[in-house]
């Protein structure tokens, strides 16, 4: 499958009209617009995948996303990693957890539906060794403390638990046609690469050469140990100690059925992200460093051949009174500041005169991003002086994201 950085949406059905830009992508360059109703609309999308680094506001526009989805005909369910409690509690969710649950207040006149779900890392890791374990077997591994510190708090299982819920998702959405669309908040990592990176992690973890070095003892007679690996058990001892040694050696043994599976279904995953199904969000902030993200994000999908629609560019500023320019805010505040008179008016012309500032700033870093990228599609949502605390406040986002 070819690498998808297209001008116009992917997908069946959707127009070429001429991309429209906002006033920071109009002075930035000529990027291609990103049409979010377009690719909401198309059916043959099952997937949306909303990535980005930590604090861009993914977790927001797949809420929003989602609910714009149901609310013109998509049967929708919406996986959020750690939502803030505003934002569940806008979507009536005050028990947001890893079964999806009908979200209230949908307008469903279209025919579509929102369900909302909570990544609950651990419990799906349990459900993991619960499917694919004998009764007995998952029962001494859900016990196992080794296995509890693993499932719990190791690097990359937040990322990897993901994915094996969106697997699951996707099963059921084919089996028993509950849902045509997925949106998926990816976790909030400090690095977007951790998203596509911790599984293949984890899966190498599980069925790598230090887990097998645990194992061996378990698997053969005490004669075949050699001197070597008598000396790293003892390292390994001093190390961990003893009886953590004990709880991953016997992690292990009773694990060691269901390590290829962990490493088939990383595969699987990436196969099903890589897929015509499939649609990717990059989501940023007008930041160095989210853009800097973003931008290694894009390059990393267009290697692993994963499908991208485009960029969100979050929290915008904006340019409300553009007759009136830096240069003339400035000097009119600094008459009225040495006269003494007006004192606010001159605090606000002085504050007008640094968002100028920043939003020169913030086209200088998007123009940098589209000479890197010229072919990625974009939209831009404008900074919102609240939080999302409603339905109605995930709407207006879902419409800032449709402009």
């Amino acid at each position: 499958m070819s690498t998808r950085e297209n001008p116009a949406p992917r997908g069946r059905g959707r127009s070429r009209s001429t991309p429209r830009v906002g006033p920071l992508a109009s002075r930035a360059g000529t990027a291609p617009r990103l049409d979010t109703d377009a690719l909401l609309a198309d059916r043959a999308v099952e997937i949306i995948v909303c990535c980005g680094s930590g604090g861009v506001g993914k977790t927001t526009t797949s809420a929003a996303l989602a609910l714009r989805a149901a609310e013109q005909g998509r049967r929708v369910v919406v996986l959020t990693i750690d939502p803030a409690r505003r934002l569940a509690q806008s979507m009536g969710l005050t028990e947001l957890d890893n079964t999806p649950r009908p979200v209230k207040g949908v307008d469903t006149a279209n025919g579509g539906s929102l369900d909302a779900m909570m990544l609950d890392m651990k419990r799906t890791f349990d459900e993991v060794v619960e499917a694919h374990a004998t009764p007995e077997k998952a029962e001494q591994i859900l016990a196992n403390p080794f296995y509890q510190a693993l499932s719990s708090s190791f690097a990359g299982t937040q990322e990897y638990m993901a994915m094996e819920k969106l697997g699951q998702l996707h099963q059921k959405a084919r089996k028993k046609h509950e849902w045509d669309l997925i949106v998926v908040d990816t976790p909030p990592s400090r690095s977007a690469l951790d998203f596509l990176d911790a599984p293949e992690r984890l899966a190498s973890f599980l069925d790598g050469r230090f887990i097998r070095l645990l194992l061996a003892p378990a698997k053969g007679p005490a004669r075949l140990l050699t001197a070597g690996l008598s000396v790293v058990t003892r390292a390994m001892n001093r190390l961990l100690g003893t009886q953590m040694l004990r709880d991953a050696q016997a992690f292990v043994s009773a694990f060691d059925a269901l390590f290829g599976g962990f490493r088939q279904r990383a595969e699987k995953t990436y196969r099903l992200l890589q897929a015509d199904g499939t649609a990717f969000v990059v989501l940023a902030a007008p930041q160095a460093d989210a853009l800097r993200e973003a931008s290694y994000f894009v390059e990393r999908l267009s290697v692993e051949k994963m499908p991208l629609s485009g960029l969100v560019m979050n929290r915008i500023s904006e340019n409300l009174v553009p007759e009136l320019t830096a240069t003339t805010a400035e000097a009119a505040a600094q008459r009225l500041s040495e006269s003494g008179e007006h004192p606010l008016t001159a605090h606000l012309l002085h504050l007008h005169a640094e968002r100028l500032g920043q939003l020169e700033h913030e086209t200088h870093l998007l123009q940098r991003f589209t000479a890197a990228h010229p072919t990625v599609a974009s939209v831009q949502v404008p900074a919102l002086p609240t939080d999302v605390h409603d339905l109605d406040g995930l709407r207006h986002i879902g419409s800032l994201l449709a402009d």
